[in-house]
């Protein structure tokens, strides 16, 4: 299983209204960055990955789940992007901070302490472990 970070900023889409749209979930849209795109097509029904808001808060948040894999983005008037459908699954404990992943020493190679522009990104399993730790989940 894979895992991503899904970025968000909060006065756009946040965190509160992703659970608010329940078991059904929502379309990830307007992703306009072909790395980003690539990433999205490669997700997988079932996968997870971290909700995150960006600009205001800079902080894990959540973990949301793939419910819909990649499919043609109705928003894009190109026809060249894409998106998935998420569903939000469990909120962190305790939000993890941009600041706090770059202070730890594991997280060093992690693309949102290198990358942190790009939309939708990979986590590796051990990110996965350690970030769910510092936001309090086991």
């Amino acid at each position: 299983m894979a895992y991503w970070l899904y970025k968000s900023e909060p006065k756009t889409w946040s965190w509160d209204q992703q659970v608010a749209a329940g078991e059904h979930g929502t379309p990830w849209n307007g992703v306009r960055n072909h790395v980003a795109k690539l990433n999205l097509m490669a997700m997988q029904v079932g996968e997870r990955g971290f909700f995150y808001h960006s600009n205001e808060g800079k902080a894990v948040v959540g973990i949301v789940e793939v419910i819909r894999p990649y499919y043609p983005d109705d928003t894009d008037p190109t026809g060249r992007f894409g998106m998935v459908d998420l569903r939000a699954v469990e909120p962190l404990k305790k939000p993890v901070t941009l600041e706090a992943i770059k202070a730890e020493p594991r997280l060093k190679a992690m693309v949102l302490a290198n990358n942190s522009r790009l939309s939708v990104q990979p986590v590796t399993e051990e990110e996965w472990a350690i970030v769910r730790g510092m936001g309090g989940l086991v």
